[in-house]
Order: structure tokens, then C-alpha cells, then sequence
């Protein structure tokens, strides 16, 4: 029986939860609000995190890392840090366990109390900026270009797989730098890269900005951000980049001789991608048959169904398969030959769909005879038969027809549904009925930012960095404005 999923337009949340659940990806753990990611969803994972790890590598970071736990005392040193994540934190308060005296199991042994708190990191500027000032005394040991790969735990009460959970998987970047422009030219460069993952891998266009104040990373003196739009017309912030200025080096003293051998404070950047670019590439894709991944991310990007109904069939079909299967190996193309007798084809079809593979190959005796192959494409659900001489080159042209594909249509799908508005009354009616992004003048002001997020649940998302500046007056005060912000409801 084919895996039903509910509809996304009956009931988008629930689409989204069975996808996860049934394509195979997550599922919840005993722990609550933390998830199980099962080995196909890691398998995506592990590629996003492949291509990534090369990304940074080329811009000239490489990978180390840091602490779990993190004194207490060290987010009591930086004043909005602590007042942004203190809500979040988990706190290990004892360090051993001893049989219950009543003989129900375990219990937390009362004399085991730490002496000092220990936070499970919810982000590492703090343990980062510890180690570093024992690293830098000099201009000589500057840039320190860090990455960690790692896990962290933001107590969220509210979670859904991907998008919002207890612990995530991610990566942060921590940088150190000898001046302020320098840092500037990092955390730029930064971002770039996420949009430049973002579109040519995950085929999701997202809109490179800064943050306003009131959304920037707690610490940060500019917070750059990439904004993809979902299916549902919602936004996701997808990664973000962040200059810190001095801050954290300031709360560390971590001060260098600079080349006039004066002491100065080191500047710093931080930068991040999690697993709910997971999420992201479920939503901005897939359909009511199943998940749709880009070829560059895909575990298997070709799978091949025999057709048969006799053993001998099948060993013809094999040995043709086989010499495929060596051929596109060659192209560096991953394929699975699914010749399980456990099950049939019209299940194989349909559990491939759901999984999101992007081509599939049905090949039977008569295909053999006429030197050919059914080939099937997930993107557009659309099957052709073609010449097996030369099927190799075939199947790599299709893999980037299929990634271009997938790209444009999320490209056409955000130009529907990005909107300007010059008034509040348009604002709050696109937000209500339409939904996407919607481009309107705002005064610079947190109250006007607040007021609008508690009258429409829109937030400011970025002011994008290619939207040019444009005199106006803001939707709510009729003040001056030189530029329009974007808005969304928001994941």
C-alpha cells in the first residue's frame, strides 16, 4: 500500500509532519521535543553538510571543536548574550546519581552539586571567546578562521521536527579578526556563501539582508541574514552571519599587540546553518506525493526497477543493468538497483516518489529487446522512453535540467508571492489573504516594528541588500523612509 500523505492544501502542517514521518527522515525520540533524524534523513544531511564543509574549507576556515558545557558565570559577561538565550538554556546543576533509599530506581544525589552551573551550549561565542584570548597576544596570530560542527540545545516548549526542536544539529562559525573592516568583509563573505548553498544546491532562492535591531543575534552589532519563502507563503530564515564588533572580545579581554604594538581588541564574527535546512528544502519543494530534492542533495539520485515476471528475466535484465549501473558510477552519479522480490514495481514507483528520487529507470524484457528504458522524472512526474546507447550522458543532462528546474519554479513561485504595499490598510490585507513576502516602507523604529508584529504577526525579515533605496513614508507613521523592508509571517 502506497504511504498516504494528507494534502498540503487540505492541512499544510500535517502534510509536513507525515512527509517527515514517511519518506522516512525523523521521527519523535523519547526525549520530548528532541527528534530521531532515521538514515535517509541523515543521508541528506551528511551531503548538505559535505558541500558546506567544502564551502568554508575554500574560503580559508577549517574545523575544530569546542565544549559542551559552559560555565555559568561566562554569559554573566556580556550583557545582551545572556538576556537573549537565558530563556532557552538547560542547566546541569549535579554530576552523580545514587539508588534510590526507598528502592524506586534513581535519584540526583544532593551532596553531587556542582560548584558552579554548567549551561548545555545553546550557541558557543562564550566558551569560544574563553579560548581564544589564551591563543591571540598578536597581530601575527590573527585571522583565527573556526568552524565547529556540533550539536546544541535551545529549550524550545513549542517544537516541530527540523524546524524547532530542543537539540539541533549545526555548524558555527567563530572568526577572529585585526580590524573592523576585515570582520565586516567576513561576515559578508559569510552569508554569500549560504545564498550561494541555498540556490545552487538546495534550489531554494532566498533574499540576502540585514536584520534589524530588534531581530539581530543577541551580541551582534549587524546580523546578515538569508530568507527563504515555504509553500505555505511563510518565510524561513535560513542562516545568518553576524558581525560582533568587540563585544565578546571586550567581555574576554581578549586584546593583541597590533603592528604599532599597541594593545586593541580583537574583532569578531560568528555564522550558522542548522538542520532546519532540512525543513526548508521539505517545504520549499515537495508535493502531495512526496519529498522533491534537488539531484545535488539527493542520497540516490537514480534508482533502476527491474520489470520481470521469470528469474531468467531478471538476469538478462542485470547484466544490462549492470554496465548502466558502471557508466554512471563513472559520472559520479549515486544509483540504486532495487531488485528486491519482496516487493513490486507499482510500490517500488511509488515509495521512490515519496522519497523524493529524482529519476527513475523501469526496465523489462521488452526494453531489453528494443534497446531501451522508461525513464521517469520526479520533478515534473513526466516519463519517456529512451535509446539505452548513450543513457549515461542522458541521465547527467537530466540531473541538471531537474536542479535548474526545481530552482526556476520556486523562482517563479516567490515572484507570485512577493507584493510592495504603500499603505497599512494594503499591508495588513495581503497579509491576511495572500501571504508571501511583502515589500513596504517602515520608519527605522522598534515600537513601529512591534506594533505591526502584535496587529499582524508579520516581522521584519531582512531589509534586502538589493532593493534599492527609494524615498517614502512608513505604512504606519507617515514618516520618512528610504527604503522598503521585508516582511512575512515567519517559522
Amino acid at each position: 500500500m502506497a504511504k498516504e500523505l494528507t494534502s498540503k492544501s487540505e492541512n499544510y502542517s500535517q502534510w509536513y509532519n507525515d512527509l517527515v514521518a514517511k519518506a522516512d527522515l525523523a521521527e519523535n525520540s523519547a526525549v520530548r521535543g528532541c527528534m530521531v533524524i532515521k538514515p535517509y534523513g541523515y543521508a541528506i544531511w551528511e551531503k548538505m553538510q559535505a558541500e558546506l564543509d567544502r564551502m568554508f574549507k575554500e574560503t580559508g576556515h577549517v574545523n575544530a571543536y569546542f565544549p559542551l558545557f559552559i560555565p555559568k558565570s561566562f554569559f554573566s559577561k556580556e550583557a545582551d548574550h545572556v538576556e537573549g538565550f537565558a530563556k532557552e538554556c538547560a542547566v546541569v546543576t549535579h554530576y552523580r546519581l545514587k539508588n534510590d533509599p526507598n528502592g524506586d530506581g534513581v535519584v540526583v544525589d544532593e551532596d553531587a552539586k556542582l560548584e558552579e552551573e554548567l549551561i548545555v551550549r545553546p550557541t558557543s561565542e562564550t566558551i569560544i571567546w574563553n579560548t581564544y584570548k589564551n591563543w591571540i597576544q598578536s597581530y601575527r596570530d590573527l585571522p583565527i578562521m573556526c568552524n565547529q560542527w556540533a550539536n546544541v540545545v535551545r529549550w524550545e516548549m513549542r517544537t516541530r521536527m527540523f524546524l524547532r526542536t530542543a537539540e539541533f544539529l549545526w555548524q558555527e562559525g567563530h572568526t577572529a579578526h585585526a580590524t573592523k573592516q576585515e570582520a565586516l568583509v567576513e561576515t559578508e563573505k559569510m552569508i554569500n556563501v549560504y545564498g550561494d548553498f541555498a540556490e545552487n544546491f538546495m534550489a531554494v532562492p532566498v533574499i540576502k539582508g540585514a536584520k534589524s535591531e530588534n531581530e539581530r543575534f543577541a551580541g551582534a552589532l549587524e546580523t546578515y541574514t538569508i530568507e527563504a519563502l515555504m509553500q505555505d507563503g511563510k518565510a524561513l530564515q535560513s542562516g545568518t552571519s553576524h558581525f560582533l564588533g568587540q563585544n565578546f572580545a571586550k567581555a574576554f579581554d581578549v586584546q593583541f599587540a597590533n603592528k604599532e604594538g599597541k594593545l586593541d581588541y580583537v574583532w569578531a564574527t560568528s555564522w550558522g546553518v542548522s538542520t532546519r535546512l532540512m525543513g526548508a528544502l521539505i517545504m520549499a519543494h515537495s508535493d502531495d506525493k512526496g519529498l522533491v530534492l534537488p539531484p545535488k542533495l539527493a542520497p540516490i539520485q537514480v534508482v533502476i526497477v527491474p520489470i520481470y515476471r521469470k528469474d531468467e528475466q531478471l538476469a538478462q535484465i542485470t547484466e544490462k543493468v549492470d554496465v548502466i549501473i558502471a557508466k554512471l558510477k563513472a559520472l559520479g552519479i549515486s544509483v540504486k538497483y532495487d531488485d528486491d522480490d519482496n516487493r513490486k514495481p507499482g510500490w517500488k514507483f511509488a515509495e521512490y516518489e515519496l522519497k523524493g528520487v529524482p529519476v527513475r529507470l523501469g526496465i523489462g524484457p521488452r526494453d531489453i529487446e528494443n534497446g531501451t528504458v522508461e525513464v521517469a522524472r520526479r520533478d515534473t512526474l513526466t516519463k519517456s522512453v529512451e535509446s539505452l546507447e548513450n543513457i549515461d550522458q542522458y541521465i547527467a543532462n537530466l540531473l541538471e535540467e531537474i536542479q535548474a528546474n526545481i530552482f526556476n519554479k520556486a523562482k517563479d513561485f516567490r515572484s507570485e508571492m512577493t507584493t510592495s504595499v504603500d499603505t497599512y490598510d494594503e499591508f495588513k490585507e495581503v497579509i491576511k489573504n495572500k501571504g508571501g513576502f511583502v515589500l513596504a516602507h517602515w520608519d527605522g523604529t522598534v515600537e513601529t516594528e512591534i506594533r505591526i508584529k502584535d496587529e499582524t504577526k508579520a516581522t521584519i525579515r531582512c531589509i534586502p541588500f538589493d532593493v534599492e533605496e527609494e524615498e517614502g513614508t512608513c505604512i504606519v507613521t507617515g514618516k520618512p523612509s528610504n527604503k522598503r523592508a521585508l516582511f512575512a509571517l515567519a517559522y
